[in-house]
């Protein structure tokens, strides 16, 4: 029988959720038990032991990550969420649904890829205008996959003192390490701008190359998303470290018919006035047009109809590309 001492190691691993522990202890206690003449329980413990540390390599390589939040001096640095979104609900370009779809696909089959020396990719760069997806094609990478998201929080990350920003950039891929989920660094070109600009800091070129530095190094199986509006701000360094860069665009004219049906699904709307929307839309974002529908299901729901009326999306969307001309 177990003494008392490996009782309260076992019992002490699982309050901690130490499985490496556990494991150890229950094997001690196998050994124990086989060195007292008791062969059949020993043997019992050591194949729950294998089932247990099988289980837990799959769950390293593949599977739903339970939620974690993020704690201690990672609590002002990473906001945690767990998307629901499906690449399904995105309307994306061909190009783009293509390389996305492998990533998903070679992070299913890790450990097939692990056994013959191969890696995932999962360093992404997403580049393209505001409100084209980048940070949706994160929370979709996030549900396909059954993964945690953990948005990196500029504001705390970023501190006038010398060598901190770096400190906690460190912190934040050794959590990569430790909690497997998709990290996003959104607006990315806060730290990712050109070292060699002529209004640059001393500070901002520390911390892209410690950037550069912890994500050349990174081995873990976190997937690491940085988006950014500005390209052409970008350092050129950057790009040779990501597995891949994905380009978006404004959605071309035959994009937003379905965007416009995808995202009133649940309503009545007739086709003809989808495609004359479609006209009116042009030029706005995938953003900006899923607010105006959802504009106009607001009213539909407010008014207890199944149908949206096509005057209030009309509406909305003109509004919308009123705020766009003035900005311009």
């Amino acid at each position: 029988m177990a003494t008392a001492q490996q009782l309260k190691a076992l019992l002490q691993s699982y309050s901690e959720a130490d499985g490496e522990m556990f494991v150890s202890v229950a094997l001690q206690i196998a050994a124990h038990e086989a060195r007292a003449g008791k062969g059949k329980i020993a043997s019992e413990i050591k194949k729950l032991v294998d089932e247990i540390k099988d289980k837990q390599r799959k769950s390293k390589l593949g599977g739903s990550v339970p939620i974690s939040r993020p704690s201690g001096d990672l609590a002002g640095l990473l906001s945690a969420s767990y998307p629901h979104t499906k690449l399904t609900e995105m309307i994306l370009a061909p190009e783009q649904r293509k390389s996305l779809e492998l990533v998903i696909w070679e992070y299913r089959q890790q450990a097939k890829l692990h056994e013959h020396g191969l890696f995932a990719r999962r360093k992404l760069l997403l580049v393209g205008p505001p409100g084209v997806g980048k940070t949706m094609t994160s929370w979709a990478l996030a549900g396909e996959l059954k993964l945690p998201l953990f948005t990196i929080q500029f504001h705390s990350l970023i501190t006038k003192f010398m060598g901190e920003t770096a400190a906690k950039l460190f912190a934040i891929f050794e959590s990569m390490q430790h909690t497997r989920g998709v990290y996003l660094f959104d607006e990315f070109d806060a730290i990712g701008s050109m070292r060699s600009g002529s209004n640059d800091v001393g500070e901002i070129r520390r911390v892209l190359n410690s950037f550069l530095q912890f994500l050349e190094q990174d081995e873990s199986d976190s997937i690491i998303v940085a988006a950014t509006n500005l390209e052409e701000m970008l350092d050129e360094a950057l790009f040779r470290r990501f597995d891949d860069v994905i380009r978006y665009r404004l959605p071309e004219q035959s994009d937003l018919g379905d965007l416009i049906a995808n995202r009133l699904a649940s309503f009545k709307i007739n086709k003809t006035q989808i495609k004359r929307m479609a006209v009116l839309a042009s030029g706005l974002s995938h953003a900006e047009i899923c607010r105006a529908c959802d504009e106009a299901a607001k009213v539909a729901v407010l008014n207890d109809l199944s149908k949206i009326d096509p005057n209030d999306l009309e509406h909305a969307i003109e509004i919308r590309l009123e705020r766009s001309q003035a900005k311009k």
